[in-house]
C-alpha cells in the first residue's frame, strides 16, 4: 500500500500497515502501450542518506530541512568560535546545532522533548568526538532551565509549535 513518494522514492507498508520498505525506481519501459516500472528494494537508512544528501546538502542524520549553506550562514552572522555557548532550541536529532559545534568549535547545548531525539544526537556527539562540549537537555521550548545570558547564541531551526 503506497504511502507516497517523492522525485524517485515511493514508501511502501506491508499488508498489515507495518515494516515500511523504500523502493527506488530504477526503470521505466514502454510496453504495450503502458509504461512499466521496476522497482528495487533499497534499505531505508540508504535512501534517507541519499533524499538527505539531496535536501540539505550532506548525511548528517538531520531531522529538519535546514540545508547546509543555510547552516554556514547561520553560523558566520553568529561569529561561532571556542569560547562561543550555542543552545540549539528544538534539537531533535541535533542538526543543525551540532554541525555549527564541530564547524566553529563552539560548545552546545541541545534541547527538546522528545527523547529519542536527543538519544540520537548523544550518539552522534560522542562519534564526531565531541562528547566533552555538547550537552543535552530535554526541556519544553517554553520551559527552558537555564540563566539569563547563558549562551552567546540561540538557533532554533525546522521547529513546529
Amino acid at each position: 500500500m503506497p504511502l507516497g513518494g517523492a522525485g524517485n522514492y515511493v514508501l511502501l507498508l506491508d499488508e498489515a500497515g507495518q515494516q515500511p520498505k523504500l523502493l527506488q525506481q530504477r526503470v521505466t519501459e514502454p510496453k504495450a502501450g503502458k509504461n512499466r516500472m521496476h522497482f528495487d528494494i533499497v534499505p531505508i537508512g540508504d535512501a534517507n542518506a541519499r533524499i538527505e544528501r539531496d535536501v540539505i546538502g550532506a548525511v548528517w542524520g538531520a531531522n529538519g530541512y535546514t540545508t547546509v549553506a543555510q547552516a554556514n550562514e547561520l553560523s558566520r552572522h553568529l561569529d561561532l568560535g571556542p569560547a562561543s555557548r550555542l543552545l540549539d532550541l528544538g534539537t531533535g536529532c541535533g542538526w543543525p546545532g551540532l554541525y555549527l559545534a564541530k564547524q566553529s568549535g563552539c560548545s552546545m547545548v541541545g534541547t527538546d522533548m522528545p527523547v529519542e531525539g536527543l538519544a540520537i544526537a548523544a550518539r552522534r556527539a560522542g562519534a564526531e568526538g565531541m562528547d566533552q562540549r555538547v550537552s543535552l537537555v530535554a526541556a519544553a521550548g517554553a520551559a527552558q532551565p537555564f540563566r539569563p545570558a547563558s549562551f552567546d547564541a540561540i538557533v532554533l531551526t525546522d521547529v513546529l509549535c
